[in-house]
């Protein structure tokens, strides 16, 4: 094609000359994406060795992957560990695809079904390091309300859709997390005592659902369910929240189903 100080012929090539070229299948790019996908797979981060079995290929490529990866702010390394996780950076762009994704519009769709049928606000939650994000929220129609939306954040230990995130991973996960993390109280309710909190976490794996009952905001309670993927691992929850003055646990207990089929529901909109 000729620039503007050419002389314009008329002729003009065709648009598929000018697309690029195909990555090959070998290419620097398509390497350092199946490393970040290896790395997002783990449930506790990887060391190189094993992101090498996982990616076949050789340990110096991935070592070299890696270390332009963690320049650009992708990964990094756990203190005083040589294992691999994704950074903030990567954790903030899987986030803002999902709350920009094309099946939102579904998603909400479903929310604000479930939200005439139980009379309450309900959210639809996903981990994110060591909270929990709301992805999206639909308010019921009362005029006293707690007020959050979608990007909005809460601890994992102190909230019912993080319970329920941390009672399903791994047990080795689950411990450290008790471990390494600190239990502030946020109410006279709040878990503080990790023995107390793994029998929790067991008994929700056991009824497969978590509550919070006023243990983040005081005169508030919560009800989460499970949304799992093809493979059946739990990538995000569904939830009810209410004022402890209009709707108490008990009652929405009752509303179960209608939680657990709006969670299969949104499963069919997210391309986990």
């Amino acid at each position: 094609m000729t620039d503007d100080s050419e002389l314009d012929t008329g002729f003009h090539a065709p648009v598929l000359e000018e697309m690029p070229e195909a990555v090959p299948a070998g290419s620097a790019i398509l390497r350092a994406v199946r490393i970040l996908e290896a790395i997002a797979r783990h449930d506790t981060p990887p060391q190189l060795s094993e992101i090498c079995r996982e990616v076949e290929l050789p340990k110096p490529t991935v070592y070299r992957i890696l270390t332009t990866l963690e320049h650009a702010g992708l990964v990094g390394r756990e203190p005083g560990s040589k294992r691999y996780a994704c950074s903030e950076r990567m954790n903030g762009l899987a986030v803002e695809t999902l709350l920009r994704s094309p099946a939102r519009g579904a998603r909400r769709a479903v929310l604000e079904e479930l939200v005439e049928q139980v009379g309450e606000t309900c959210n639809l939650t996903i981990p994110n390091n060591n909270s929990v994000l709301y992805l999206d929220r639909v308010e019921a129609s009362w005029p006293l309300r707690v007020r959050f939306t979608a990007g909005s954040k809460l601890p994992l230990y102190a909230s019912a859709s993080g319970k329920l995130f941390l009672s399903y991973l791994p047990k080795r996960s689950r411990e450290r997390f008790l471990r390494v993390t600190p239990l502030i109280r946020h109410t006279h309710k709040t878990f503080t005592d990790p023995a107390r909190l793994g029998r929790e976490f067991e008994a929700i794996r056991a009824n497969g659902y978590a509550a919070d009952d006023e243990e983040y905001l005081a005169g508030v309670c919560c009800l989460a369910v499970p949304v799992r993927d093809a493979d059946q691992r739990v990538v995000a929850a569904i939830s009810v929240q209410a004022p402890v003055t209009r709707m108490r646990l008990e009652e929405m207990v009752e509303f179960l189903p209608h939680l657990r089929q709006a969670a299969d529901a949104v499963a069919q909109t997210i391309d986990w």
